[in-house]
């Protein structure tokens, strides 16, 4: 029977070689940095996730290594049965603390997190009303609830209020958006979605893991950024991007709705708990961002000069002010040989095209990073402006 599968996959992938769309992973030897080796080759970094630049920051590897020795390897089981330590309730603590919620619970990812909290929560007489560009991990979390499901379009708030009005007649209903949307780099307008939500008596679920740690005054997301912290009803979010980058999510909420998570939520209940030295190191990347706002700071900075200096050479860029950058080329073949420039001029990043983003719409999204420095920030546009010159 396999050999009949086998043709069926082959004729898959090579559809997929055919149409430009093969996803290849590129190597990196040693830690993620704003400096790595790919391919035997130093290149700067600017399409990782590493906001802050705290995945190989010393104090966090400490402190992971330290776990190691005082908690273990792994838990080896799910936390109802005998996979719960102190440090990840503190770990949880700690979170709704920070984000001012009244509890939080610990997931091995955010994908996990938004694949466990729609199905446990909402049914057949409830609405999801969500954001046509929310993140693969909401959208495949909001298709194993039994809700009614709708869309609005990006940003859209006279859309989102018609889609709250044809749903007047559910039980409950949830607007979920992403606090950021990660291919532009937008921040949702969410005090006007709270303003709607209260209006139309719906509750605000808000994915913020491109935010975390790192948007707002004191790095508390985009609820802060906008001002509407504690009009949200449930964040999720994960520790794999600027808190200490390596895995594991959140979903911080009122107390009621984390109660009920623990005792339904299907991975929560069936997932091993994160691992003992991943929360020791997330546990002082939040020491680290409630100490300081210096890394905001440069972060900030760096984006901004980013910006200035690829608007300054005539390069098309999505308006904002997160540290994602999209420098929009339109043509998917063309976007792929400017990435392909960029990595010969010694600059890692990756080219998006259909159907990760509209057809027409291919762009190279460039990430910042606290890690980077103006220098480095300076040869990724000298890079940028070369590759140009030389597809031209």
């Amino acid at each position: 029977m396999y050999t009949t599968f086998k043709d069926h996959l082959a004729d898959e992938l090579a559809e997929i070689e055919k149409a430009g769309l093969t996803k290849r992973e590129r190597g990196i030897a040693g830690p993620q940095q704003a400096e790595i080796t790919t391919g035997g080759t130093r290149v700067l970094n600017f399409c990782a996730n590493n906001y802050l630049g705290l995945a190989d920051d010393p104090r966090i590897l400490a402190a992971a290594k330290r776990a190691l020795d005082d908690w273990g390897y792994g838990l080896a089981s799910v936390r109802f049965i005998c996979g719960t330590q102190d440090q990840h309730l503190e770990l949880e603590r700690r979170l709704a603390a920070f984000l001012g919620t009244e509890d939080a619970i610990l997931y091995s990812s955010c994908f996990d997190a938004n694949g466990g909290v729609f199905e446990t929560l909402f049914s057949a007489e409830d609405a999801i009303i969500s954001d046509e560009l929310n993140h693969a991990s909401i959208i495949d979390g909001i298709r194993l609830s039994k809700a009614r499901r709708l869309r609005y379009r990006n940003r859209d708030m006279s859309d989102l209020e018609e889609q709250l009005k044809s749903a007047s007649d559910a039980r409950f209903r949830v607007i979920v958006t992403d606090g950021v949307f990660s291919m532009d780099g937008y921040i949702a307008p969410l005090q006007k979605i709270c303003d709607l939500a209260e209006r139309y008596g719906a509750l605000v679920f808000v994915d913020d893991s491109h935010a975390v740690g790192f948007v707002g005054e004191n790095g508390r997301g985009t609820p802060e950024l906008c001002g509407v912290e504690g009009r949200v009803d449930i964040y999720t979010g994960t520790f794999g991007k600027a808190l200490g980058g390596a895995s594991g999510g959140y979903v911080a909420a009122h107390r009621d709705i984390v109660a009920l998570l623990r005792q339904r939520s299907r991975p929560y209940l069936f997932s091993n708990t994160l691992a003992p030295s991943i929360v020791a190191g997330t546990l002082t990347a939040l020491d680290l961002v409630e100490g300081s706002g210096a890394l905001r700071a440069r972060l900030r900075a760096n984006a901004a000069l980013f910006r200035d200096l690829m608007a300054a050479e005539g390069f098309e860029l999505l308006p904002g002010e997160h540290p994602i950058v999209p420098v929009m080329f339109g043509d998917a073949a063309l976007t792929a040989r400017i990435a392909d420039e960029m990595q010969r001029e010694g600059v890692y990043v990756t080219a998006f095209s259909f159907p990760v983003v509209p057809r027409g719409r291919a762009r190279i999204r460039v990430q910042l990073s606290a890690a980077h420095t103006p220098e480095q920030v300076e040869r990724c546009v000298a890079a940028f402006v070369a590759a140009r010159a030389a597809v031209s």
